[in-house]
This record gives structure tokens, sequence and C-alpha cells, in this order.
């Protein structure tokens, strides 16, 4: 290989950088402030503030940028950890921005697949969490909506 960045896994898909900083602001403000008091259960939460929506859309556009697929997967791993805790939590997390965010990870790491290199191998334990993760935020909100 020349001395030229690889940018391959930035083609994978548009969906982490437009659907991920605001569902991932949510989910960091609502894993520091657990709501008090739920609104009910189809309530969704409250948006989180402009202000971390666009911190969180910078560090994406810096990994984007100005980083390597090994920086983006470490935020992708972060992003895993966030839709996790949210799906095992009892009641705690935004789960719509968590289902979202599930969502759009796994279908990247998924992708993974057709690109040289060890990143589908190193996103196999995410991809089992996400998976079950998203299948427990489905079952949660399809209950949350019969009651």
């Amino acid at each position: 290989m020349s001395g030229r960045r690889r940018l391959d896994w930035l083609g994978l898909t548009p969906e982490p950088e437009r659907e991920l900083p605001a569902a991932v602001a949510a989910l960091r403000a609502s894993s520091h402030h657990p709501p008090t008091e739920p609104t009910g259960p189809t309530d969704p939460a409250p948006p989180p503030p402009a202000e971390l929506v666009a911190s969180e859309r910078r560090r994406l556009e810096h990994l984007i940028l100005r980083g390597g697929r090994r920086d983006w997967l470490r935020y992708l791993a972060e992003v895993a950890a966030l839709v996790t805790a949210a799906a095992d939590g009892a009641g705690q997390g935004d789960h719509p921005a968590a289902l979202l965010a599930g969502e759009v990870v796994l279908d990247h790491h998924r992708m993974l697949v057709g690109l040289s290199g060890p990143g589908y191998a190193r996103t196999a334990s995410d991809r089992a969490a996400l998976e079950r993760a998203v299948r427990t935020l489905h079952s949660n909100s399809r209950t949350e909506s019969i009651r």
C-alpha cells in the first residue's frame, strides 16, 4: 500500500453522518440526565439541546475529515455501547434514539463485509450486541404502543 490514506470506509453509507448526531446527542443527554418522571410510555423524549447536537455533528465531521478507519470504528463502538445500555436499562435512555442509532450502526457494520481489511471481523461483537439491542428496542416499542 502506498503512503496514501485509505478512504474506502467513507463510501459505505451517508446515514451515519446524517442520522447519528441527533440520535447520539439524545442518548448522551438521557444517559447523563435520566428523566425523573416519565411523560408516558409513548410520549417521545424531549429533543436534545441544539448545542449537544452541534457538538456531535462537529465530532463526526472531524472524524470523517481528519480521522481514519480505526477512529471511525471506535466512535461507532461508543455509539453501540450507548445503544446497548439504553436497551438493557430499565426505562433509562431515549429508546427511539437508541433504536435509530442501533439500526444505523448495525447496517453500517453489516456493509463492512464488502471492504478489505479487518473491519468486519473487528465489529463482530458489536454487531451481535446491536442485533440483540435492536430486537429488544423493537419489542419494547411495540409493547409500549399497545399500552
